[in-house]
């Protein structure tokens, strides 16, 4: 009996026990939703001295279980939106909260804890790593798209760019939802001048690499997406260095809202340290508007406009060159007479009308204008002499005559109506487009080489000249575009999907071609890890032709006319991707790393020569070949309160031609890069941010033999940037900053190869000698910030 009583009384404490451990836990639902009242998943709920974690499902709702205490803090925290706090005091049982999340622009502090999530194939990267980086452009933007995973260029004068292996011409940008296009007869970075997209103006930078999505147009490799932004309240800036100057004002109001962007560059300074001497005036100005107009809620109305006028004026006077390796040392050197002269004036405007039917429907018309007068013309004449320096011989005396006159004007308008409507779980989209298009072009171009007395290719008979072409060519053509996609997410238990699928259509009047692409891509958020994010994507890529791809090539007598083949096809391409993302923290700090593989499958290829940084098309379909590859980057705080990314990337790239696999001219096998920034020790008022890029150098031949002759390879390209910024005055009478700076551009003096000039010799022997880009400069600089 006693034994029964202490058992009854063992299991009854027991249940005590048990009692108060189930009593000691508590349960915390929810729902968070935005000021609108509409339901935000993936938001992060955490009790971070518990070391517990989930996330808002698609209707935004969440659950998770705690332990009682005296006092418990759970932090809602969203990309986008300020951090939430919510203090429970000695919680118990089951309990139901309602988060209200505000945007970031609403609150006068808000601190960022986590990383945006990708969950397609178009990165989101940070506007604020475009301010004072160190630059010689003055593209800023384009310059933070050259230090991305898979992309590379080996010309710091060129806001150029190549993704994954393909050209600069596979590479589209939008600027608030309109395709933009940049000059047609640049061959290289000297020229380029300033590009369409105004940083100062910029809200949002979307890229993808590959992969991306149906309502991005008809191009092969990239896609540039930029969203320019309505200005609330004043600001104004200006900056001014020996590179150029800049100056942007803007003024909004919750219905009205305008910007104006001017800016000047010039290249004179930089060009003065490369190897070829000479007076160099080039300049470039641009005048961008974007104003915007909300009538009422159902209504808003966009404008952005454009105004470039680009000069390249260039009269070389001599050059020296050494070249070679230690124990066979060669000098080249030249006189010149003559000069060069390019112009390219464009103008751009878009107009958007946008009707808000419902707030979860809206359809909007948009039409665009470009147009662009181009002119490149140059005489210039060299007297070389090619010596070798151990012996003292002279291997070649020659003289060369470079001459052209190409002209071209182009006009491109477009009318495009895209419709949108967005439930609980799809975010649908479609459009349809009418493009016309006008291009005419008068070119002549010849060079003339002799060597030792003999021109060059030599015929007893007559001279003959070493390369010659003539075009005069005009097309009219119309396009129609259309597309279809949705973005459909969904949960199913604690993993998290978003399916992004559509196709799109394409017409072409010049060649009556029709395409049809459709393409996917699928993120998963698993529920073993929510930090974690998995992608996969592929699609059918079409470029069709516009302009270079289209002008074909035939010789007759030694001269070379280019006219335009209207049986071109576009070129197609088939990505497979697949991609992991991984968010961490290390040392207290948020990181991301992020993986992704890569093959792209060749098809119908226009085959294109790369001289002298100018491109040069073999005008037809006569190529296949493919793209395969790994790109790495690490991304986060390498030091509190700064973003740093380090990048690697591994490609190769090749194509069959004439039944033989050859390197693409754009064969980069390697490439790594790094940003990273950081803060004096104590203070906040210096930065300092430093670039570095080494990549593989890429495949050449001598001139004028075609690809098959691309038997060689330039060397690596080494670069180092550093930039030092004080901030000398921060929100003092009315200002908010005052920054100086001071930028050392190519750190080490590395002399990295641009392009080659060929020379013969008098065994009939060709030499390539190295043009080398820009050596180390100084540039100081100021901005002012109201």
């Amino acid at each position: 009996m006693r034994l029964s009583l202490k058992l009854f009384i063992t299991i009854l404490m027991l249940a005590m026990s048990t009692l108060q451990i189930v009593a000691d836990d508590f349960t915390l639902k929810g729902k968070v939703i935005d000021e609108e009242g509409r339901a935000l998943e993936l938001v992060t709920v955490s009790c971070a001295a518990q070391g517990k974690v989930t996330m808002t499902n698609l209707k935004g709702e969440f659950s998770i279980g705690l332990h009682t205490a005296d006092s418990v803090e759970v932090r809602f925290t969203m990309v986008g939106y300020g951090v939430r706090k919510r203090l429970f005091r000695k919680p118990k049982g089951k309990m139901t909260v309602q988060i209200v999340m505000h945007t970031a622009a609403t609150l006068s502090e808000v601190t960022v804890t986590q990383r945006r999530r990708q969950t397609s194939q178009t990165e989101q990267l940070d506007r604020k790593d475009l301010k004072q980086s160190p630059s010689t452009t003055g593209n800023a933007t384009e310059e933070l798209i050259q230090q991305q995973a898979g992309v590379s260029t080996h010309n710091e004068l060129s806001s150029q760019y190549n993704v994954r292996g393909g050209s600069f011409d596979e590479n589209s940008v939008y600027i608030n939802q309109t395709e933009v296009y940049r000059p047609f007869l640049i061959s290289s970075g000297q020229q380029e001048g300033l590009s369409v997209i105004n940083p100062d103006m910029v809200e949002k930078i979307g890229f993808s690499t590959g992969g991306f999505e149906a309502k991005y147009g008809n191009k092969m490799s990239s896609v540039l997406d930029i969203t320019y932004r309505r200005i609330k309240g004043f600001e104004a800036n200006a900056t001014a260095s020996l590179l150029g100057a800049s100056a942007f004002v803007g003024y909004g109001n919750s219905r009205f809202s305008m910007s104006h962007g001017i800016r000047y560059k010039t290249n004179r300074y930089l060009l003065g340290s490369i190897e070829t001497t000479g007076e160099y005036r080039p300049n470039f100005i641009d005048y961008q508007t974007y104003i915007s107009y909300n009538p009422s809620k159902k209504w808003t109305i966009d404008l952005i406009g454009n105004i470039s006028d680009n000069h390249y004026n260039f009269k070389p006077e001599n050059r020296e060159t050494s070249f070679g390796t230690l124990a066979d040392v060669k000098q080249f050197k030249v006189y010149f007479d003559g000069e060069e002269k390019d112009r390219f004036s464009t103008l751009f405007g878009a107009l958007g009308i946008t009707r808000n039917i419902k707030d979860s429907t809206s359809i909007k018309l948009l039409t665009s204008a470009f147009h662009t007068k181009e002119r490149e013309t140059y005489d210039i004449v060299g007297q070389y002499w090619l010596n070798d320096t151990q012996t003292q011989e002279s291997l070649g005396v020659g003289t060369y005559m470079e001459h052209a006159r190409n002209y071209l004007t182009a006009d491109v308008l477009s009318f495009k109506l895209i419709g949108h409507h967005r439930t609980r779980y799809h975010d649908m989209e479609a459009s349809i487009c009418f493009k016309t298009e006008k291009i005419k072009e008068q070119s002549r171009e010849y060079e003339m080489r002799d060597s030792s007395g003999y021109s060059i290719p030599h015929s007893a008979d007559r001279l003959d000249l070493i390369y010659t072409l003539t075009a005069n060519n005009s097309i009219s053509s119309n396009r129609i575009e259309a597309y279809l996609q949705d973005n459909y997410r969904w949960n199913k238990g604690n993993n998290y999907y978003t399916l992004n699928y559509g196709i799109r259509l394409t017409n072409w009047s010049y060649n009556k071609e029709t395409t049809v692409s459709p393409r996917a891509s699928l993120a998963i958020v698993p529920a073993f890890n929510n930090d974690v994010t998995f992608r996969l994507a592929t699609g059918i890529y079409y470029q069709a032709p516009f302009y270079k791809e289209m002008r074909d090539t035939t010789t007759v007598n030694g001269i070379t006319t280019a006219v335009l083949n209207d049986h071109i096809k576009s070129q197609q391409s088939i990505h497979f991707i697949a991609a992991a993302d991984y968010r961490f923290k290390m040392l207290n700090r948020h990181f991301k790393f992020t993986a992704e593989a890569y093959y792209k499958a060749l098809s119908n290829l226009i085959p294109y020569n790369v001289q002298n940084m100018k491109i040069t098309y073999y005008g037809g379909n006569i190529s296949k070949g493919y793209t395969t590859g790994l790109d790495l980057k690490l991304y986060g705080e390498f030091v509190p309160g700064t973003d740093s990314w380090l990048t690697l990337s591994l490609m190769s790239t090749r194509q069959k031609l004439n039944n033989v696999w050859i390197p693409m001219p754009t064969d980069q096998r390697w490439a790594v890069n790094l940003h990273f920034t950081d803060y004096f020790p104590g203070t906040e008022r210096w930065k300092m941010t430093l670039r570095l890029a080494f990549a593989d150098g890429l495949p050449f031949g001598a001139p004028h033999r075609g690809l098959e002759q691309q038997q060689y390879r330039a060397p690596a390209y080494k670069r180092a940037d550093i930039g030092m910024s004080y901030c000398a005055l921060k929100n003092a009478k009315g200002i908010k900053g005052i920054w100086l700076g001071i930028d050392c551009l190519n750190l080490f003096g590395i002399s990295n190869v641009n392009s080659y000039y060929w020379v013969t010799d008098v065994s009939n022997t060709q030499w390539a000698v190295p043009n080398y880009l820009t050596n180390r400069q100084i540039n100081a600089k100021i901005a002012i910030e109201l």
